[in-house]
């Protein structure tokens, strides 16, 4: 028996999920594998200063067997063959219930970026996915409005999001200590519904990510073959698609899918994560590692183009799924005008994703999975994905993945306010229990955050000059965040929102997830 406690307030429900068998099993994981999990974050620290000291990012040399032996991970699984559109979002009542009828192949169920970890969305969260998959949820709202599944509703495939690696759930504790996320997460979740899953013809399935090497999915293939053989379920059963949001781990896709090959299913492509990631990991490179405003890095960009070309390369070549990044765009039902230009973007969007290849791809929005669908469909036609394409043209070099300075687009005014802004209304809204956001028109997550207060903390230590002939200081980015915060106004814990930003942002070292500081201000 594990020594497992449970400090987390009351939270209705919570004994469906919290049970002494579930806490064991969760407790097991982490017994067996947080000491693991602590050595890949330190070997991550490691890697980071090595490339800060002025070793290169590079593929490995180590792996190259790997990615040159002949291999593939298993055929998709039942409710993975066909997922040309994904409807992401957080395991909130009501947002579950609309991503569960909008019509979409895959719910994304996120338990990570579109959700604040506070106890309560935890436990709630769980109840949530245990209610979908036995198909039992309903919701009430404070105003007395029912929601429930439709009846004639085609059901998408659940696939939760666990917490990457580096976050804790500090209201379970094992010996003392708090449990990795990842473990809380996942762990509740096959414990309460793999078997299930199985029997209805699907199975437990999800999405991982923040990884930044082989290693760190290999830590995840153990974790799975653990929890197969402690359900009795077979093996394999476990299945997963790897999120590639980071620089490192874009050199090391083929070696990520090798070591969780039985238990692979493909690769997501990301964008906020990834541009975090590259500022991250470079931060201290110099001009040439300095990317233009936000708003100016799109999927066209160079670099951008070679990381998702090597994607849809790799994981075809494997026998992977290759699924396409986030449309976030909130359609408006106020706004023609703003509205068709919003759908023309999301259109244009999926159109060069479905040409390049992918099989699939995200939209955070129900109103947005008609188009995407439309989109697949048109390249598709009956097809259920595009497995058997082969991108053998594409041929990415290291310097094509680290052309930054490729990236067209200035760095202005505009755009530090717009990161300032942005960030500190997206955090209010986290630290207030909501992890998915409307600001301006478009769903925004964690990763929004992180890329906004890094290009903040990035432009700040390297002087950047702005289109206004300002050269980016503490004095200014301290006025820029005054005035923002007065055009906000009054909203629900801006003022700790604020300071978090200044905190993240201003920063002599760099806190590596705004997440971690953050946790400790809420609950």
């Amino acid at each position: 028996m594990v020594d497992v406690q449970v400090i987390g307030p009351e939270v209705e429900r919570s004994a469906e999920v919290l049970t002494p068998e579930a806490l064991q099993f969760v407790g097991q994981l982490q017994h067996l594998f947080g000491a693991s999990r602590d050595e890949l974050l330190a070997t991550r620290a490691l890697r980071r200063q090595a490339i800060a000291d002025g070793e290169p990012l590079d593929f490995r040399v180590e792996t190259a067997d790997v990615r040159e032996g002949e291999w593939s991970v298993p055929p998709p699984p039942p409710g993975l063959v066909r997922r040309r559109v994904e409807i992401t979002g957080p395991t909130e009542p009501k947002m579950a219930i609309n991503a569960l009828n909008c019509g979409a192949d895959v719910w994304l169920a996120d338990l990570e970026d579109a959700n604040t970890p506070h106890w309560h969305n935890v436990v709630t969260g769980q109840l949530v996915l245990r209610d979908a998959v036995r198909g039992s949820l309903s919701f009430t709202s404070p105003e007395g409005k029912q929601y429930a599944v439709r009846p004639d509703a085609v059901l998408p495939t659940i696939v939760p999001r666990p917490r990457g690696w580096h976050l804790d759930e500090r209201h379970v504790l094992v010996d003392g200590d708090p449990v990795v996320g990842a473990f809380v997460d996942a762990g509740l979740y096959l414990f309460h519904n793999a078997v299930e899953q199985l029997e209805r013809g699907s199975g437990p399935y999800f999405y991982l990510p923040k990884m930044e090497s082989h290693l760190e999915a290999r830590l995840w293939a153990d974790v799975f073959v653990h929890c197969e053989r402690e359900l009795g379920i077979p093996r394999g059963s476990i299945r997963a698609t790897m999120l590639i949001e980071t620089i490192p781990a874009a050199f090391e896709m083929e070696e990520m899918l090798y070591e969780l090959r039985e238990h692979a299913t493909g690769l997501n492509a990301g964008r906020w994560d990834y541009l975090f990631s590259v500022v991250k990991v470079f931060r201290d490179a110099g001009p040439d590692f300095v990317l233009p405003d936000r708003s100016a890095v799109t999927m066209t960009a160079p670099m951008m183009r070679a990381y998702t070309e090597q994607l849809v390369a790799t994981c075809h070549r494997r026998g992977a799924m290759a699924i396409g990044g986030m449309a976030a765009a909130i359609p408006s039902r106020r706004d023609a005008e703003a509205n068709e230009r919003a759908l023309a973007k999301v259109r244009e969007d999926k159109t060069r994703e479905a040409g390049d290849g992918f099989d699939g791809s995200w939209v955070a929005h129900p109103d947005l999975v008609g188009i995407c669908r439309e989109v697949f469909e048109g390249v598709l036609g009956d097809a259920d994905n595009q497995l058997t394409r082969q991108r053998d043209d594409v041929h990415v070099t290291r310097e094509q993945l680290l052309d930054v300075a490729g990236v067209p687009g200035e760095r202005t005014e505009a755009g530090l306010r717009a990161n300032v802004e942005v960030g500190i209304r997206y955090l209010a809204a986290w630290l207030a229990g909501n992890g998915a956001v409307g600001i301006h028109g478009l769903m925004e997550d964690a990763a929004t955050a992180e890329i906004s207060r890094s290009q903040v903390w990035q432009w700040l230590r390297t002087g950047v000059v702005l289109d206004t002939g300002e050269t980016v200081t503490a004095e200014l980015v301290h006025r820029v965040i005054e005035e923002e915060v007065a055009g906000i106004g009054d909203l629900d814990r801006v003022d700790d929102a604020r300071r978090l930003f200044e905190q993240v942002a201003l920063a002599d070292e760099f806190p590596d997830f705004l997440t971690l500081p953050a946790y400790t201000l809420i609950d």
